[in-house]
């Protein structure tokens, strides 16, 4: 474990019975209590229509001050990590992200969520799924959930969801929050845009081109131990972009070919980028967004 000392993401009337179980709403969630906080597993929708994918809601509910950390945590921590459960016939994707903080002081920046979040699963169901008997889900979640100091943290979630054949219908009770939520994903760059990475002794120079003029930006690298995250990260203009300097960590050890991670430019413009690096980039390789990560 990495250190975290941080401060500051189923006759007739069988019948009958089980066509209600078919329809009835999915059992509601029981927030997990998590250390300085609840943790919820929602649905996005009422049923699971086999063919036809969805996404579950991992919902973080924190105490003020406590922070959980993203995909990349940062200088300390561990993202939050899930294990699954599931009846044959659906499967998880990888989380989805939505857009992190900088959290830490001066000299230790982390990347996280405070307050509340929720981390997005995507979900398949084969077009085979079983309609006979509901779906039973069950995830066990660990995590770190720090302040001045981690305390780590594990909860069981479980949820049953009717399998219907009818198209599937958004939970009302949680469609605001599954919206909400997809708005603070990354999304992919403008196709206008193109994206290359100069490599210099102490730092890469992230040179965005073919878009408007850009004052403000700031870089979430995804992977860990790239740049130093402490840096400030320099913002020089251009006539259709910009040049973001970002110091190297002490911690890279070996040549990267490509710059892989969040680029934030305004509260709602933030785009998941994969730029080449030095002789990488004189190739043509441009930045594509990965969609999530």
């Amino acid at each position: 474990m990495r250190r975290c000392d941080t401060a500051s993401v189923f006759p007739a009337r069988f019948t009958i019975a089980f066509a209600l179980l078919l329809c009835a709403p999915a059992a509601p969630a029981i927030a997990a209590p998590i250390p300085h906080g609840t943790l919820e597993l929602f649905a996005e929708n009422s049923w699971v229509t086999p063919g036809h994918d969805f996404s579950l809601g991992l919902h973080f509910q924190l105490e003020k001050g406590w922070h959980i950390y993203w995909i990349n945590p940062g200088d300390s921590g561990e993202p939050p990590r899930v294990t699954w459960q599931l009846p044959n016939g659906l499967t998880a994707a990888p989380i989805q992200w939505p857009v992190p903080r900088r959290l830490g002081t001066s000299s230790i920046v982390d990347f996280g969520y405070q307050d509340a979040v929720m981390l997005l699963v995507p979900m398949h169901a084969d077009a085979s799924l079983a309609t006979k008997t509901p779906a039973q889900i069950a995830g066990e979640v660990k995590l770190l959930v720090c302040r001045e100091l981690c305390v780590p943290g594990k909860a069981q979630l479980s949820l049953t969801l009717p399998v219907n054949p009818e198209a599937p219908v958004p939970e009302a009770r949680t469609r605001d929050l599954f919206a909400a939520t997809r708005k603070s994903l990354p999304r992919p760059a403008p196709a206008r845009w193109s994206f290359r990475v100069d490599d210099t002794k102490d730092s890469f120079e992230l040179i965005a081109s073919g878009g408007s003029h850009i004052a403000s930006a700031a870089f979430f690298p995804l992977a860990e131990s790239q740049i130093d995250n402490s840096a400030p990260q320099k913002v020089v203009p251009r006539a259709a972009g910009f040049r973001l300097t970002l110091r190297k960590s002490d911690q890279l050890l070996k040549p990267i070919q490509h710059l892989n991670g969040v680029l934030v430019l305004s509260a709602d413009r933030a785009y998941v980028i994969d730029a080449p690096v030095g002789e990488h980039a004189a190739a043509g390789a441009s930045a594509s967004g990965v969609g999530s990560h």
